[in-house]
This record gives C-alpha cells, structure tokens and sequence, in this order.
C-alpha cells in the first residue's frame, strides 16, 4: 500500500490522478477491504477525459484488464461491487467468473428520475454486482443495513424482528442524484448517491478498513467512506475531477456533523437510517412507537455496545429538523 502512495506522490485519503490499470497494475500486495467500481457504462456520457463510446470488443478487453487489477489489490477476506448497465452486465459476470470471484448478488438499484425515451420504456435503474474474494469469509455487517420491516411499521406483529429486515436485492430507496439536488456537485455528469453508498460501505467494511474506488469521479465513494470512519484511496484519470473531488472532501472535513451527544460516525449513521426509514425527523419525533423503533434500531446498527438513550435520539433527530 505505501508502494502506491509513494509512487503516486500523494498521501493516503486523497484521489491520486491517473489510469486505474497503470496505478493498480504496479501494487504488489493486496491492500483494499473493499473496491466499490462505477465505469463509464460505454453509452456516450461525455467525460473529462475519457471518451465513453469505443467498440464493444474494445470496451469489454479493457473491462477484464481493470477489474483483473482489482482482483488483485483485493484482501482475501475483501469485497467487490460493480455498477454496469445492462449492455455489459453480463460481460461483467463473465470476467468475474472467469476471475475466481464469488457473486452474493446481483442487485438491481431502481431508481426515480430515469432517463425518458420516446420509442422504448423508459431506463430506470443500474445493475449492481456484489462479489467476494473468499465465499466462506467475508465482512457483512447485516446489523448495519436492516430496515424497518411492515411487521413493525404497519402490522403491530410481535413476530417482527425487533431490529428491522434485510433488505432485498432491489434497492427501491435511492434516487438518482439530479441537477436541482443539494447534494449534485454541478461538475461531473454521473455521481452516485451517498446513501447508496453508505449502504455498501456500512455492510462490507469495518471502521478503519481501505475503500478503493478506482474510477473515482465526483469522489462520492471517498466521501461517504471518510463519514463511516474508512480509509479510502480513489483512481481518476481526470486532473479537474480529482481537483474538484479533493475540494469537496477538504470541505467536507471542515463541516461539523456531530452533535450534543453524538460523533461524526454516529451522525452519519443517524442520517442513513433516516434515510432507510423514509421519513422527516419531525414525523419521528411525533409518534413514540416510531422513535422506539429508530432508537432501537440506531443502537443494533452501531453494534458498539453503547447504550443511546432517547433523550440523546431526540436531540439528534432535533438537529436534523432545524
């Protein structure tokens, strides 16, 4: 891993500026926990510097040629998603295979705001792969993605699990990140949801853990690494992209997103359960079953041992509201 940073002139925790493949291609040991991958999908977005329409035989050799590099920077123990469109999925699957990687999922994330057509339906989600080095030892925090189940939120059913449900493989939740969002950085014209990533990172690393993200873009995997408390090392080809990613993650790290009680970490996991619970603090705060279940299922997704008590639940959902 520091034979990477040295050669790449750059400390760990920032993007470093070149060719995945190039930059992968001369790490001799494995040092990611986790490679979240979102390429140029070969439809014709207009990159930086990459130019997103070659031939399909072209696109899919250079496919196999990144994620060969991967594999290789992967922990045995590590996990590897991929975002591909439907075009190259199957491709995708294909060179895994062919790669010795284990496949958990295949994870459609459907998503608002598809692109509209005239002459077809219209495009509404991406394809996520899920797969391991070692199909017998892996990290899955399955306490740090389970959702509130109707059992609990609908039914009053004493059966339901009292920290919630996994979530299936159709992530529903997560809307595509458009031009009018706050969070839309304005400068890179394919980014990914945090809490899309949240969910990955949260469930496939531990605090402390190396995420790569080896087409790094708008720098979206790093930022939500940087807020569960991962390292990260990001891949961009692009020299505006990893000086623009660079300023969004020195800002970030500027913003206070504690609270009263409550750590970075703690905040950030806050934020992404409210997220999964889809609804505003004030409607939390406003119903006693609801803010039991939230509590409750705040303190199974943190898995620290702490005790949160609901004052302490109160102020932070407080903080949100104003």
């Amino acid at each position: 891993m520091q034979e990477l940073l040295n050669k790449s002139k750059i400390r760990r925790g920032e993007i470093i500026c070149g060719d995945c493949i190039e930059v992968l291609g001369k790490v001799t040991e494995p040092f990611a926990d986790l490679i979240f991958a979102d390429p140029p999908f070969n439809i014709g977005y207009k990159y930086d510097k990459y130019y997103d329409k070659v031939k399909k035989k072209n696109y899919i050799a250079w496919t196999k040629d990144w994620m060969t590099v991967c594999k290789k920077v992967l922990k045995p123990h590590g996990s590897f998603y991929v975002a591909i469109g439907d075009d190259y999925a199957a491709n995708v699957k294909i060179i895994a295979d062919e790669l010795g990687l284990f496949m958990r999922n295949w994870i459609i994330w459907h998503y608002t705001f598809g692109q509209q057509t005239r002459n077809k339906f219209a495009r509404a989600h991406t394809h996520i792969f899920y797969f391991v080095n070692d199909k017998s030892s892996f990290t899955f925090n399955s306490h740090a993605v389970r959702v509130p189940s109707d059992r609990q939120l609908v039914y009053n059913d004493r059966r339901a699990n009292p920290v919630g449900k996994m979530p299936d493989d159709v992530w529903n939740g997560f809307s595509r990140v458009c031009g009018t969002f706050k969070e839309r950085t304005g400068w890179h014209p394919c980014q990914m949801p945090e809490s899309l990533l949240k969910r990955i990172i949260a469930v496939s690393s531990n605090p402390g853990d190396c995420v790569l993200d080896p087409f790094s873009g708008s720098g979206t995997t790093a930022a939500a690494a940087h807020q569960l408390a991962r390292d990260y090392v990001g891949i961009e080809i692009s020299e505006q992209y990893v000086e623009n990613a660079n300023e969004r993650l020195a800002d970030l790290r500027k913003q206070h997103q504690g609270s009263l009680f409550f750590s970075q970490t703690e905040f950030a996991e806050l934020t992404r359960l409210l997220s999964d619970f889809a609804g505003s603090p004030q409607q939390i705060l406003a119903d006693k079953k609801l803010l039991r279940l939230f509590k409750n299922q705040f303190t199974a997704r943190m898995s620290d041992r702490k005790r949160y008590s609901t004052q302490e639940i109160v102020t932070a959902l407080k903080d949100l509201a104003d």
